[in-house]
């Protein structure tokens, strides 16, 4: 078989491979490019492989787990060594974020001496530990490991000054903003939310992500919990902070107010269940939530965080809130008020698609991912 028409075989490097944003969005790619690929996932946490279920069944995908070298332990040649000799076998290399690190420091080290396939790293965001500044250590560590990539890409103007500024990564930093297929959420729902069931005069804040610390979800449980008896807030995700959100809902005299149904696929099916979309994390970029919530024709409260500010229609542009006050004000204001919530969220799905649709995203890749694979097609025929 040439190499013109065999799959194109991808290696990607996730930090994890529990369901968010650039999982979702990483999916996405590999359904789309179909039989043109196939691919091989680690993650550098091993048990953290939720996204797995977003996977299409036709879609040719392998998790070797303990056959791999592993993506994390202790940096050093022996461990980089290995990582190199797993990486040559592929045609393409996708990293993504700091969990990845070690992967691009062996491509680093060894690309040359092992003529290893062009790597692409990702960058999503961070966790809480460098919410607010970086740490000077993994910042150094970026430097030193990013300049074989072919490409550092970032999904938000926030990340990209960060890349630049801060390490260095220079022409190389390419923005390719996060993308959905706005049509499919014009229907409304079509599929139930486990364990909800709306009720008259009902008014439903909800929420899509991974319950993990830097999210800060019980910062939005309190937040809600003052509200009106007929608020309730629907959690929709997995991970490990689900004891802590559950113990503050019971803490602040809420639990019989909230749902957390666990990770659902398909959001399309069933976000429109939600009155209004509330984020609380302490960091974003370009959260799909966002993007996701707007196709609804929903309205967004945030902290002024990322580029959400950016991302949402004029009309939405109060509602994300510059401190604690202002984002609690937010709720309060949009979940009182259907009329508004209804024209803020029309100007939403007006903004989604003029600005997030996802042809302009699979476009961007599509023509970056075969720049590396010397003009390669992988999105073509869809």
């Amino acid at each position: 078989m040439s190499d013109e028409a065999r799959p194109v075989r991808i290696l990607h490097l996730h930090s994890s491979f529990s369901l968010g944003g650039k999982e979702a969005r990483a999916t996405r790619l590999m359904n789309l490019m179909g039989a043109r690929a196939e691919h091989v996932i680690l993650s550098a946490v091993p048990d953290a492989l939720g996204a797995r279920d977003a996977i299409g069944p036709g879609i040719k995908v392998d998790f070797p787990g303990e056959a791999a070298p592993p993506l994390h332990g202790k940096p050093g040649l022996p461990r980089y060594r290995a990582l190199a000799r797993y990486m040559a076998g592929f045609d393409l290399l996708l990293s993504y974020n700091w969990g990845s690190m070690d992967a691009v420091m062996a491509h680093r080290l060894f690309a040359r001496r092992r003529g290893l396939p062009p790597l692409i790293h990702h960058e999503d965001g961070f966790n809480e530990d460098e919410s607010v500044r970086r740490n000077w250590k993994r910042n150094a560590f970026r430097r030193l490991a990013l300049p074989t990539a072919a490409a550092l890409v970032v999904p938000s103007t926030l990340l990209q000054r960060i890349a630049a500024d801060e390490w260095r990564a220079g022409e190389r930093v390419q923005l390719i903003r996060n993308g959905i297929d706005v049509a499919a959420y014009a229907a409304g729902p079509s599929a139930p939310i486990p364990g909800f069931e709306r009720q008259a005069g009902e008014v439903v804040i909800g929420t899509v992500a991974g319950l993990r610390k830097v999210k800060d979800l019980p910062r939005l449980v309190r937040a809600v919990a003052p509200l009106p008896a007929n608020v309730r807030l629907v959690i929709v995700g997995e991970g490990p902070e689900r004891d802590a959100i559950l113990a503050e809902a019971a803490v602040c005299g809420m639990a019989g107010r909230l749902v957390m149904p666990g990770f659902m696929a398909e959001p399309a099916r069933w976000i429109g269940h939600f009155d209004l979309l509330a984020l609380s994390s302490k960091s974003e970029q370009a959260p799909i939530a966002v993007i996701e919530a707007m196709a609804a024709g929903l309205p967004v409260a945030s902290p002024d965080v990322g580029d959400v500010a950016s991302m949402v229609s004029t009309e939405n542009a109060p509602y994300v809130a510059a401190d604690e006050a202002g984002f609690r004000a937010a709720l309060a204001e949009l979940a009182a008020d259907a009329a508004l919530r209804r024209a803020v969220g029309e100007a939403n799905r007006h903004a989604a698609a003029e600005r997030f649709d996802e042809s302009t995203m699979v476009g961007a890749y599509e023509s970056l991912y075969g720049r590396a694979l010397d003009g390669r097609s992988l999105f073509s025929g869809e």
